[in-house]
């Protein structure tokens, strides 16, 4: 999912659900809930990245701040996650 959000705007990273990370990983039914773990997992990241930094919680003026800020968040998230 990490490499999945490189070059993705804070904003968009927010609007990735659990539904699209499993087909793009197909993941077979069993393994959904690792699909529900890496939004919940982004989302965090994303939130955390923006209180870190004073970004809010809309982001920049035009709601794009930092294009590979959501894949430095995620990647964050997904080493905690582990």
């Amino acid at each position: 999912v990490t490499e999945w959000v490189k070059g993705k705007t804070l904003d968009d990273a927010m609007r990735i659900r659990n539904t699209e990370i499993a087909e793009e990983l197909a993941l077979p039914p069993v393994k959904i809930h690792c699909s529900i773990l890496a939004e919940d997992a982004i989302k965090a990241a994303v939130r955390d990245y923006r209180v870190r930094n004073g970004a809010g919680g809309a982001g920049g003026a035009d709601g794009a701040d930092g294009v590979d800020s959501a894949a430095a968040a995620t990647a964050a998230a997904a080493s905690v996650a582990g």
